[in-house]
């Protein structure tokens, strides 16, 4: 897996973890102020970075406001009454930078208590609070973990453009754009760029924004999220389902190694991802009926599609059987894409999949529609233009092999994975209906 550098030579200064170790050699600190409290002539400080504190001890009264950037030049030693056993003695402490305002928030105590609104208004601030950012180094864990695992895998990975002439997914939910002389869209997805690459590369993944302009305001959508995408030549859906596993896998030891500290701050405990169940829609909402399941006291109907409300009560479920995952399979082809291709054995069906953690959607995928007449066909099935798809439809008429893949949505499943009540809390700067900025 991904893991430290040797730094010497790299031109970084040290961290407080790799600086504070009780020793007779001077230390160098650098850090902000988070907390100063004068007790019986001594200034305490704890001075942190972003790998965490260390207890600073000066002589007499210091003006040292909370979020003060300072250097300090001290004698660590070990000392059972400070926090995590070592305090550094200050020689000598200069402030590089220095508030120029009252802060709007208390983020040196452990417990950041202000709404979800006060937090992202003053985003700056907040995400200098140790729990707000570690949501934010699992986050990255996760992505390393991807990049990581597919790359080790043979996968290439790949930048598609997020300008596009059309919809990926359908004709709504786009942001239109200034453009010289004609129309452009922010990119729903890089679906249709990152089958093409299938067609050269066969196996590519992207860690990229996308956009949809939906008027969703609910604790699990956004109008910009991040997406991890891949896509893989030569695979069936059963492969698919067994690759997003073992990717989970080494995206979850990826945290494991990576932001273990983050762990410990937000209290969470990582889930077992041995083996994944697996089934049809169509026998998730035969369970969910026949065990008379329920969301906000709403029955699941049998027959019905499997609504916000069905994913939790599905969630729930397995659940009480020990898995915090599911994969449901073979959506509707009128729930799917275009270019979804069909259940051979049941046209009406698609060999398409969704992967629910704690009863939330965080993955949608599916086999492809590979043959070129079939896909043209479809597109008018869907009321799709194949004139307005010529370069995407250009791979195929030069052939393609069977491919997959699927997407998963880096700030639901972060936010799943420690916890948290809204996406937002997952998002560095969320777009939604209400918020542009910062």
């Amino acid at each position: 897996m991904v893991g430290e550098h040797d730094r010497e030579g790299s031109g970084l200064p040290r961290t407080l973890a790799e600086a504070v170790q009780p020793a007779p050699e001077p230390v160098r600190l650098l850090g902000a102020v988070s907390t100063v409290r004068s007790l019986g002539g001594v200034t305490f400080v704890i001075l942190r970075d972003r790998t965490g504190t260390i207890q600073v001890v000066l002589p007499g009264e210091a003006d040292l406001p909370r979020e003060a950037v300072v250097e300090v030049i001290g004698h660590s030693r070990a000392d059972a009454r400070a926090p995590g056993g070592v305090e550094v003695e200050a020689a000598a402490i200069t402030v590089l930078g220095r508030p120029a305002a009252r802060l709007p928030l208390e983020i040196g105590k452990p417990v950041l208590r202000a709404s979800l609104e006060t937090v992202l208004d003053h985003r700056a601030l907040s995400l200098r609070h140790p729990t707000i950012a570690a949501a934010f180094h699992v986050a990255a864990a996760l992505a390393g973990g991807f990049r990581c695992y597919l790359a080790g895998c043979g996968f290439t990975e790949i930048h598609t453009s997020k300008l596009v002439a059309t919809a990926t997914e359908g004709g709504a939910g786009l942001f239109r754009v200034e453009y010289p002389e004609r129309p452009a869209y922010l990119a729903q997805s890089p679906q249709l760029y990152k089958q093409i690459c299938v067609g050269a590369f066969e196996r590519v993944f992207e860690i990229g924004p996308v956009y949809r302009n939906e008027p969703h305001e609910t604790a699990r959508h956004l109008n910009e999220y991040t997406s991890l995408d891949v896509e893989v030549g030569f695979i069936d859906l059963d492969g698919l389902l067994t690759l997003e596993t073992a990717l989970l896998q080494a995206m979850l030891q990826e945290v494991r190694e990576q932001a273990g500290q983050a762990i410990e701050t937000l209290g969470i405990t990582l889930p077992s991802v041995e083996r994944i169940p697996r089934l049809t829609l169509a026998q998730a909402q035969e369970r969910l009926a026949g065990a008379g399941a329920s969301s906000d006291g709403v029955p699941v109907a049998p027959g019905a599609d499997l609504d916000p409300a069905g994913e939790r009560a599905l969630g729930r479920l397995y659940a009480e059987e020990g898995s915090d995952f599911v994969f449901v399979t073979h959506y509707p082809a009128a729930a799917r894409p275009f270019y979804a291709l069909p259940d051979p054995r049941d046209p009406e069906r698609t060999l398409s999949f969704d992967l629910l953690f704690r009863g939330l959607e965080v993955t949608t995928g599916g086999m492809r529609i590979h043959d070129y007449t079939q896909l043209r066909e479809n597109m008018v099935r869907f009321r799709l233009d194949p004139g307005s798809f010529g370069g995407y439809l250009e791979a195929f008429a030069c052939g393609m092999p069977p491919h997959g893949g699927f997407a998963i949505g880096l700030e639901r499943l972060t936010a799943q994975l420690i916890g948290a009540s809204n996406i937002r809390w997952t998002t560095l700067f969320p777009r939604d209906l209400r918020r542009l900025e910062p």
